[in-house]
């Protein structure tokens, strides 16, 4: 072999390492930095950012009622057509995601790791802000996608029952259910955001994966379910002290719970090691 066709060999070599580098799949650390990157930019958000785009996510939120309502009222009575309706749910948050839209549930993973990283009072200040305004946004727009729902000939008299009675699953569970429930959501909502970064053009598939299960399972989402809850309080079938206390404060405990803990906390835990080393050779404390 000529020293012409070793030269050709090594650099074919180093182009075959360079696209096995590319198409291999991004490692924890990868995925951590990834997702850090993008919770310090939401924590730099302005209040007014922060709030339209979790007041636009709360309203988007309310296709997770409006489709699976319309599937149910034309499908026939069979076990089967529950999934596909279930399917329904999913069409909020794949809008809500792929449009960047401020979700509570998300936030319980991508601010919390620049407040991992750096302990500190005015990192826990900017996350508890950014809390704050996207619950209330989404909350709030809720409360008006439901109210327009529920009072207004938009839909069929047979899909607003569609309505009432896929939202009565959201109330109908005692408090310690409900919350354990809502774990579970908030589990599957955070994985959702943790492997999203490394799905590339599979992202549509995750998020709809994910959040059928979601619907499937009948767990507890803040947002989604929201809608749910306040469409019957609109329409008289629940008051809001019902919608507060079987609803409101356990779904939001556990879904807090189920991002921060199960997910951010022990997925944080397997790259902390290889984090600390690198600030250590970057020369930070």
């Amino acid at each position: 072999m000529t020293e012409v066709d070793r030269a050709e060999a090594a650099e074919k070599q180093r182009e075959t390492e360079e696209e096995v580098e590319e198409a291999h799949r991004p490692d924890a650390l990868l995925l951590h930095e990834i997702i850090r990157a993008e919770g310090e930019e939401e924590l730099r958000r302005t209040v007014t950012a922060l709030a339209l785009s979790g007041f636009a996510a709360g309203l988007t939120m309310g296709f997770s009622l409006i489709v699976p309502g319309v599937l149910k009222a034309h499908l026939p009575e069979s076990p089967w057509a529950e999934l596909v309706s279930s399917f329904g749910y999913s069409i909020g948050f794949l809008i809500v995601v792929l449009g960047r839209q401020q979700l509570f549930t998300e936030n319980t993973v991508t601010p919390i790791l620049p407040l991992l990283h750096e302990r500190t009072l005015a990192n826990l200040w900017r996350v508890a802000r950014l809390w704050v305004i996207v619950l209330v946004a989404n909350i709030a727009a809720t409360l008006l996608i439901a109210y327009a729902l529920g009072h207004s000939d938009a839909f069929k008299p047979e899909v607003r029952a569609a309505f009432t009675e896929l939202s009565r699953h959201a109330v109908e569970g005692p408090f310690l259910t409900t919350l354990v429930k809502a774990i579970f959501a908030g589990w599957l909502i955070a994985l959702m955001v943790w492997i999203l970064p490394a799905t590339g053009s599979a992202a549509p598939f995750i998020i709809i994966l994910m959040t059928w299960l979601v619907s499937m399972c009948g767990l507890a989402h803040i947002v989604a379910g929201s809608v749910d809850a306040f469409y019957l309080v609109v329409t008289g079938s629940i008051g809001m002290g019902e919608y507060v206390g079987h609803f409101f404060v356990p779904t939001l405990v556990g879904n807090v719970i189920g991002g921060v803990a199960l997910v951010s906390v022990l997925n944080y835990g397997q790259v902390a090691p290889e984090v600390a080393e690198n600030d250590a050779a970057a020369g930070k404390t």
